[in-house]
This record gives C-alpha cells, structure tokens and sequence, in this order.
C-alpha cells in the first residue's frame, strides 16, 4: 500500500514531468510548481539538444519543444546519468516517437550517429591498451581494432545531412562509415567502403595476422587478382593505423 509521503512524491514527479496533463500536488504553491517543471525541463532539453545538434536545428523550435517535452512525460530513462540521456532519447524515438512526431525518414539513423559521436566523446576508454604494440608489423602481428573505433553501415548519408541537405529517399548503397575518436580525443569520421568494413569486422576477432586478414578477405570478395587485393587490404590496415582506428598489433600466437 502507497503511503501519503509517497504518493505526494509521485504527484510531484508526474507534475514536474508533465505541468499541462497533470494535476498540481496538493499544499506547493503553483508558481513554484511551475518553476520546478521548467528547470526539469530545461536541463532535459539542454542535454538532448547538446546531443543532437543537427536533428534539433532540422525541426522549428515549437516541433523540437514538443518532442522534449514528450520525451520527459513519457520516456521512463533507466539510469540516473545525465551523460546517459543521450543513449535514452535514443531509444525513445526507437520506440515509435520518431514516427509519432511524425520525423522525417532519416530521423532514426541520424540520430544514431549522434548519439554514437556522443558516445565517443565522453567515453572513459583510450585507443592505446596493454599488450599493444603501436608501431608493430601488421603483416606479422594481429592487428587491433581501437576500443573507440565504431564501424557503421547506414541506408541514409547521415554524415552529410544538414538544414540545405535532407533527401527524401534513402540510398541505393549503404553509406559505410568508421566514427572514431583518435588519440587526441578529437571525434572524426571515415567515409568508407563494405570492403574495410568487412576487414574491420573480421579484425575483432584478434586472432588473424595482417597477412592472413588479407588473405581471408580476398577469398571473401571471390575476385582476380588475389596479391593485388591482399596488398590492398595491407594498404588499408596501415592507413586505418595512422588515423588511430587500427590501434596497433598483438603478437600472434604461438604453435598456430
């Protein structure tokens, strides 16, 4: 059985979250209730907005409000950290607010990437890592995929969307990006081929020397030419190395 104290903490929550669907709590003077709902909603909206910054400038301001201010009396966030509210809007447009607000197709996607640029940003992780050899032999060594190396595919080029840019229709080939934070701390993009993503996929393995990651990929690909590929792919390895996306090498195991 709810208790008076808790059920006028409830009321309290539910107003602060939503003042306009709500009734106010018994015995708080409204203008400060009122008070209350404004600084909770601005300290939602001002993570969210530091957070999406080229969703919120595609939407009129009464648009965006009306989505923040859906987010706080709907959304119910599962964790406490501001730094985290960036991964719960997320996942409240996932759930159908995207379409509910009726956001344009490639909402969903752009939001992910900014979300994912967030992410990186405040991450705790480094790309340096024990056991890590930085300027090892990539064809000898098994080479690492940087903890805050994120290799993504997308239906639309959500790294080129913008106020003076925003299709209608979604592409007809993925658009194939690496999000990276490199080692000093600035978050870029790669703008990529299925090829290196597929290299990037099979590095997570860690098990793979350069020269057999090469290998492997070329079989995969099926084409002519197999040195060509296979330089090619090394190539790529020492390029995603110098951006800080391939950390380094491990030594391979021994008694392969």
């Amino acid at each position: 059985m709810i208790g008076a104290h808790e059920r006028a903490q409830r009321t309290f929550a539910a107003y602060v979250r939503e003042p306009l669907g709500q009734p106010l709590p018994e015995g708080i003077e409204p203008r400060r209730m009122k008070i209350y709902a404004e600084l909770v909603y601005n300290a939602f909206e001002g993570f969210v907005a530091g957070g999406f910054p080229v969703l919120k400038n595609l939407l009129d301001p009464e648009r965006w409000q009306a989505l923040v201010r859906d987010f706080v009396a709907v959304h119910e966030c599962r964790t406490p950290f501001f730094l985290q509210i960036g991964e719960e809007f997320l996942a409240f447009l996932q759930a159908g607010a995207a379409q509910r607000h009726a956001l344009p197709g490639f909402a969903l996607e752009l939001a992910h990437y900014e979300w994912v640029e967030l992410a990186l940003d405040v991450s705790e992780q480094e790309v340096d890592a024990p056991g890590i050899d930085r300027a090892g032999a990539l064809e000898s060594g098994v080479p690492v995929l940087s903890a805050l190396a994120w290799p993504l595919s997308y239906a639309w080029p959500v790294h080129r969307i913008c106020a003076t840019f925003q299709p209608e229709t979604c592409d007809a080939q993925p658009n194939c990006l690496v999000v990276y934070r490199n080692r000093a701390d600035a978050v870029k993009f790669l703008e990529t081929n299925p090829a290196t993503l597929r290299l990037l996929e099979l590095l997570r393995d860690e098990r793979l020397t350069g020269r057999e990651l090469a290998a492997r990929l070329a079989a995969e690909l099926g084409q002519p030419g197999v040195a060509a590929i296979e330089g090619a792919a090394l190539d790529t390895l020492e390029r995603l190395r110098e951006l800080d996306i391939v950390a380094g090498v491990r030594a391979a195991a021994t008694g392969r």
